[in-house]
């Protein structure tokens, strides 16, 4: 499905000697297994090389998901994945739109003629396709083939889709004659009038609005593939029916199905949760409970590293950082208005002492404490505090997934309190501060949204004017392309979301930066200004990578677990060849680790398989240590990504390491 640009090689701080006589004689079938460097793979963490804008119609060509091929192969494969697949979505291609709602209709028809006691409630397109919930017995894999054959059926006799218009009591008649009573819950809350209903021929109706194409024959049976079958409460309420969920697939053309059927393969392969498990990086333990993370080890010492970073960043940009409770009197939800509008994400109350305590969902009211501890003059501002704090969600069972959807994550949380006329060169600080955040992980493609004022909203229109217009030229000066959502903004104030993109193309939401006209005025915020009057100060949220947990799992994805030397857990593993030189090989990590290398030694294994090994748990650099080695004082080194890169001193090793991960670079 997607398409890696055949990028030149990134900058190498290593150069690329004969090989040490040491590999040279590793078996060949051996060789034939490890890593070489190609056209292909060479550019791997190349800020602009990671890229999938296109689909192709070869996935078992992929060069990036096969690791084993030859290096003629491996470039035969590049140069292969030449036909490149726009896929269209739903917003860009009405047709699909059409095609895709029309086949949630033909499966539901498919469904009750195979299974004619089943009762039907709801079927949407979605992102990549469609869904239906059927009040129905559980289904089989068996079962989804049996209905995608009667759906290629229905779609062969090319039934026309016909609308009709009818009275709300002939709507209701019809459906309790048929005796489908989620379709009586779903009249009731359709508000418009006339009812529309599509008929499938004679045979079969729906309430609906539409769009849907004209006949079942426009639709192409070979682009659609039944994916899965999942429970789904009725309406989203676990009190309520647990319904059958049946996911499918639909495309314009056979061509687009392919392409997409290997992006999921692609994205399978990527998938956080068994990276996650395979590299040891993290877990979620059932006896603790669910949507609460723990981070093992090597998952812990890059939130150590990203962490770093951040902090390093955020005070090299003006910013005082913070630490504050995880919990506190719920008094200060009800201030803040969570208590009225945020009730049901948020965990039960604790009594202590006859007093009430809530875990925080959120930081806003901790940073505003926090300001509120003096008088602050117009002369204080801009007034900038951070945190990496850890709030706390409530989240049904069902709607946890992985580090995307958990109950406890920490937000690198930031306000600024400032002045009316500072908004701009705020914002636009703000904005430089995450380009410079996301480049370093290797995001460098953003969607970009202003959200303008809703309805209903806070604040006087001049202040909402100044914010908006702010939020616009900032972005503008600073030459980013942006959306307008128009309402799109918090009822308290007006607000930029950044979406970055990752390796498959796919887009996350990360970054947002919001004003808020509300929690100043609720907490009653002010400074004095020049002429000794009390005014109420600009407050501005902002996050840039969002959670860390989601941010990691991201990150994970993005590379498939190839992390980039800085990034990577273990940079280097010493291998002895034997026993023997196990002593100097603690040595040479002792040393690696003296210097901020993060090494270790692994042994009691032939080295064909400590090599093998090494590369399942992607480490990046291999120090091979023989006879030879412990004789001269050196170490033969091996790169995931570049081969064999020869011997060298360990001097010049931990250099040349230390150079390439402060650079960012790869080998």
């Amino acid at each position: 499905m997607l398409v890696f640009q055949t990028m030149a090689s990134p900058r190498s701080l290593f150069s690329n000697p004969t090989s040490h006589s040491l590999l040279a004689c590793v078996p060949s079938i051996v060789k034939r297994r490890l890593p070489v460097l190609s056209r292909f793979a060479a550019g791997r963490h190349n800020l602009s090389s990671l890229r999938c804008a296109v689909a192709t119609s070869e996935p078992a060509r992929s060069a990036s998901v096969r690791r084993n091929d030859s290096p003629e192969e491996d470039v035969a494969a590049a140069e292969e994945l030449q036909e490149k697949i726009v896929l269209p979505t739903n917003e860009s291609s009405e047709r699909l739109l059409r095609i895709r709602h029309t086949c949630a209709h033909v499966m539901a028809m498919a469904v009750q003629k195979l299974f004619p006691d089943a009762k039907v409630t709801i079927g949407p397109w979605i992102e990549n396709g469609f869904y239906y919930d059927f009040d129905m017995e559980p289904l089989t894999d068996k079962d989804l083939k049996r209905i995608k054959k009667e759906m290629d059926r229905i779609i062969g006799k090319n039934l026309p889709l016909v609308r009709e218009e009818v009275s709300r009591d002939e709507a209701q008649q019809r459906i309790m004659e048929m005796n489908e009573p989620y379709k009586i819950e779903i009249l009731e809350n359709i508000k418009e009038e006339p009812i529309t209903i599509y008929h499938i021929g004679n045979e079969w109706w729906d309430l609906c609005a539409g769009p849907h194409v004209e006949s079942t024959g426009n639709i192409n049976c070979k682009a659609i593939e039944l994916e899965s079958v999942a429970g789904a409460y009725w309406r989203g309420d676990e009190k309520r029916p647990m319904l059958q969920r049946i996911y499918g697939t639909a495309w314009e053309n056979e061509k687009q199905l392919k392409a997409y059927l290997h992006f999921k393969e692609e994205a399978k392969r990527r998938d956080h949760r068994r990276i996650g498990q395979d590299l040891d990086l993290f877990s979620i333990q059932e006896e603790a409970g669910g949507g609460l993370v723990f981070w093992h080890p090597k998952g812990a010492i890059m939130r150590h590293i990203i962490e770093d970073s951040w902090k390093k960043i955020h005070i090299e940009h003006g910013y005082d950082l913070l630490y504050t409770p995880h919990v506190a009197r719920a008094d200060l939800w009800k201030i803040s208005g969570h208590m009225d509008f945020y009730k049901e994400n948020m965990f039960d109350q604790m009594d202590i002492e006859d007093d009430l305590y809530q875990l925080r969902p959120m930081n806003c009211p901790y940073h505003i404490l926090v300001y509120k501890r003096k008088l602050h003059s117009y002369r204080d501002f801009p007034i900038r505090v951070a945190e990496l704090g850890t709030v706390y969600r409530y989240e049904l069972s069902g709607s946890l997934h992985g580090l995307f959807r958990v109950r406890g994550f920490t937000q690198d949380d930031a306000h600024i309190f400032c002045l009316e006329d500072q908004i701009k060169d705020e914002i636009r600080g703000v904005l430089d501060l995450t380009e410079r955040i996301l480049l370093q992980f290797g995001f460098d493609k953003y969607e970009v949204n202003l959200s303008t004022r809703p309805e209903k909203a806070v604040g006087d229109d001049d202040i909402w004017e100044k914010a908006t217009f702010a939020l616009r030229d900032a972005l503008e000066d600073k030459g980013w392309s942006y959306q307008i959502d128009e309402g799109g903004g918090a009822f308290y104030g007006p607000k930029i979301d950044l979406k970055i993109e990752d390796a498959l193309g796919r887009k996350w939401q990360c970054s947002t930066i919001q004003v808020d006209f509300n929690l100043p005025q609720r907490f009653d915020i002010t400074y004095v200004d020049s002429d000794s009057e009390k005014k109420r100060p600009i407050m501005i949220h902002r996050a840039v990578l969002g959670s860390l947990e989601r941010f990691f799992g991201v990150l994970i994805e993005h590379y498939a677990g190839d992390f980039p030397l800085w990034l990577s857990p273990i940079q280097a593993r010493v291998l002895p060849v034997t026993d023997s030189q196990f002593q100097y090989s603690n040595e040479v990590a002792d040393k690696l680790r003296a210097t901020g290398i993060r090494a270790e030694v692994c042994h009691g294994e032939r080295l064909p398989k400590l090599i093998r090994n090494s590369e399942k748990q992607k480490i990046p650099l291999m120090a091979v240590v023989g006879p030879k080695e412990v004789e001269t004082g050196t170490v033969t080194v091996r790169s995931r990504f570049a081969g064999e890169l020869g011997n060298m001193s360990v001097d010049e090793f931990i250099s040349k390491m230390g150079s390439a991960s402060k650079q960012r670079v790869s080998f």
